[in-house]
């Protein structure tokens, strides 16, 4: 049982590796974040406007 547990804890130490450290991943976060941010302020002015196009387009099929 012990040379179990060894070996899964020595395969799983390459692993660590591979992950970022955290302050590169805070900065990927805030990076997502800021996009998520401007893709919401663009959403906001075009979804209105796709809601009315779309709103005009059925209007001309059901008449």
């Amino acid at each position: 049982m012990l040379e179990l547990i060894l070996s899964v804890a020595f395969s799983a130490a390459p692993l660590i590796l591979y992950f970022p450290p955290l302050r590169s991943l805070n900065l990927f976060v805030e990076v997502m974040e800021d996009l998520l941010r401007e893709f919401r302020i663009h959403r906001n002015r075009i979804y209105p406007r796709i809601r009315i196009g779309y709103s005009r387009i059925t209007n001309f099929i059901w008449r």
